[in-house]
């Protein structure tokens, strides 16, 4: 298969940015090409199309396999297997959020359950104590918002991206407008009985 410009330079940059998110360049690079030409390659085209040795093109698809990014399918009258990958970006968010989370996240959020409920940490300081949980309590936090969004169809969860901007930029002016005007202190409030 021969790329075009623009695929090859698509390819290239999802490679170079796998390294930046602790990806192999050339599992990057076979998600990229399956992600761009948007139907199933077998190993060897994958292989001759990027100029990758086979051996490399194997391991790799192992890795997308693993993540659960790449699918195993079949095309009729051929006994090799072919590879896709879903079209839909939503999908694919879902799916390395949810992966990243598994084998990053919540391995820190049960180390430090286990150690907030561990004896022992009675005899470090308080501050100390303080630290590790509230940083526990803000990651069970943070772990339970992202479950409820990857939960969202994509059509919602695009509403409330959008919306999440518009409260930011609300915000911000409300906070520049504060700070533009002078401070006039506000009357005690009493408790109501």
């Amino acid at each position: 298969m021969q790329l075009t410009d623009i695929a090859r330079r698509f390819i290239v940059h999802w490679g170079e940015m796998g390294s930046s998110w602790g990806v192999n360049r050339s599992v990057a690079q076979i998600h990229a090409l399956l992600f761009f030409h948007g139907q199933p390659l077998h190993a060897e085209e994958l292989a001759d199309t990027l100029g990758i040795a086979r051996s490399n093109v194997s391991t790799s698809l192992k890795e997308l396999l693993n993540w659960n990014l790449i699918r195993v399918t079949q095309v009729l009258g051929d006994r090799r297997d072919y590879y896709e990958t879903s079209s839909d970006v939503w999908e694919l968010f879902r799916t390395i959020v949810r992966e990243r989370k598994e084998r990053e996240f919540d391995p820190t959020v049960r180390l430090l359950g286990e150690l907030a409920r561990d004896p022992a940490l009675a005899a470090e300081s308080p501050a100390t104590q303080d630290r590790l949980r509230s940083t526990q309590e803000f990651m069970q936090t943070l772990g339970a918002w992202s479950e409820e969004m990857l939960r969202l169809s994509p059509a919602t969860l695009e509403k409330i991206l959008k919306l999440g901007a518009q409260v930011q930029r609300f915000v911000r002016q409300g906070e520049a407008d504060a700070s533009s005007q002078p401070v006039t202190p506000m009357p005690p409030q009493l408790p109501p009985f």
